[in-house]
């Protein structure tokens, strides 16, 4: 990506060449186009991506903003909170021979990717088929990576129509804004496509959910340049205005919207789907944390310790069983939890139950689970579980996806709807209401009593 912010005007010739030289004296020459996103110093020194990069670049149709994900293993829920608010993914694969396959592979972090963009609810996708200078710009190794991918984009659900593909050379600048392909001929001889910046230019927009209240999760808190505390997320539902007053949850405390910044530029309002920083003031910093949801005082995001939820299994080794410790990603928050219930197995193609009850549910499965959120350590049963600030996929699709996983693998993906314990309560109550009406007539004392105890 540094490279086509240096193609399209975005880095300039100074900081290139800073970016240059300060690559080449730690080592990592090579590296020099990503500095440009990776801007600490344990990313520059190790020479990966750690933390969401954000960028924004211009194309002839488009104002787009980059979310700049890691790619390692080790990184994932960074990458979940990075794809969590995105509308269309750029996947970037390496067409050298061996280094494609082995993220290709069954366990490989392009197959994880694939489904966590999918999960988290982006529909289009651009593949770009990078360093085809490494393999003498193959069309065979081209078209064999491009079959393969194709292939298990659909099978994750992308439809085809929404899937865009490209050969590039980052490094050498090759077809990611024009088409001079000065030192490599040999692909013009074969390839009359796009370019990247052409594919970019037609991804289309998806519709924005301005009329739902208000609603965005927090991905990044940090001490304002003068007064207030700034806070970052992509804005899920409604309209934020300077002046408004927001609940932060989960907790108690309110805050008022000093500034807003949309890439960098002060606006008095930002809309749904906008990636906004918002300086908020009359709040203490200790209330804001990564993973909190702002919302309008008077129309709160529901706060859950157990819920019910519909899942797709991924392709699994090791089959999911009740009782089962797993860790569930929700936008930028991560909570320790465990599958409490087994419901059903459904069919996904009919949305019918196959099995009530089951014993386990195994690899590409649809099942219908109850999930209780547990205390950080399995030590510790007695400590009090914190709950979190969860919307029914129903009501808020962006607020309504969920990722599970186990021993550092997406185990799979959700939609939670009403939470398991609320359907209890209220099942309850309405019970205690029946008694009461079956006993009031004749000893208004054993009424109460019996209704309470219903």
């Amino acid at each position: 990506m540094g490279r086509l912010l240096y193609e399209l005007g975005h880095v300039d010739e100074k900081t290139r060449v800073a970016n240059e030289r300060g690559s080449s004296k730690v080592g990592k020459a090579s590296f020099s186009w990503a500095w440009g996103l990776d801007e600490t110093t344990e990313e520059r020194e190790r020479g990966i991506t750690m933390d969401i990069g954000l960028q924004s670049l211009t194309t002839p149709r488009r104002q787009i903003t980059i979310l700049d994900a890691p790619g390692h293993k080790d990184f994932i829920p960074n990458m979940i909170s990075g794809a969590s608010q995105a509308d269309c993914a750029l996947l970037v694969v390496d067409a050298a021979t061996g280094e494609f396959e082995a993220g290709f592979d069954r366990g490989g972090q392009t197959r994880e990717h694939i489904l966590l963009v999918r999960s988290l609810g982006v529909s289009q996708v651009i593949v770009a088929v990078n360093k085809m200078d490494q393999v003498k710009w193959a069309e065979s190794r081209y078209d064999e990576i491009r079959r393969l991918l194709k292939a298990f984009l659909g099978q994750s659900g992308f439809h085809p129509s929404k899937i865009g593909f490209v050969p590039v050379a980052a490094m050498l600048g090759v077809n990611l804004v024009d088409r001079s392909y000065e030192g490599a001929p040999a692909l013009t001889n074969w390839y009359k496509g796009p370019t990247l910046v052409d594919l970019l230019d037609q991804l289309e927009p998806p519709a924005r959910d301005i009329e739902s209240p208000l609603r965005i999760p927090v991905c990044n808190v940090f001490k304002g340049q003068s007064s207030g505390i700034g806070v970052s997320g992509r804005i899920c539902g409604g309209i934020v205005q300077v002046g408004e007053r927001v609940r932060v949850l989960p907790g108690d405390e309110t805050a008022i919207v000093r500034s807003i910044e949309v890439d960098e530029i002060n606006v008095p309002w930002a809309a749904a789907g906008s990636n906004a920083t918002l300086y908020l003031v009359a709040i203490d910093p200790i209330y804001l944390a990564v993973g909190s949801i702002l919302c309008p005082p008077g129309n709160l995001v529901p706060l859950a310790t157990a819920f019910s939820a519909r899942i797709i299994v991924f392709d699994i080794q090791v089959p999911i069983t009740v009782g089962a410790s797993i860790e569930l990603f929700h936008h930028s928050r991560d909570v320790p939890a465990t599958l409490s219930r087994l419901v059903a197995t459904i069919d996904r193609a009919s949305g019918s139950v196959v099995k009530k009850n089951p014993r386990r549910v195994s690899l590409c499965t649809s099942a219908e689970v109850e999930i209780s959120l547990r205390a950080g350590t399995l030590s510790a049963p007695s400590a009090v579980v914190r709950p979190i600030p969860l919307e029914p996929f129903s009501v808020n699709k962006d607020m309504g996806r969920i990722l599970v996983r186990r021993g550092g693998e997406t185990i799979a993906a959700g939609k939670p709807y009403l939470p398991a314990k609320s359907r209890q309560l209220t099942f309850l109550r309405h019970r205690a209401q029946r008694y009461c009406v079956r006993f009031q007539t004749k000893t208004p004392l054993r009424s109460i009593r019996y209704g309470l105890k219903g």
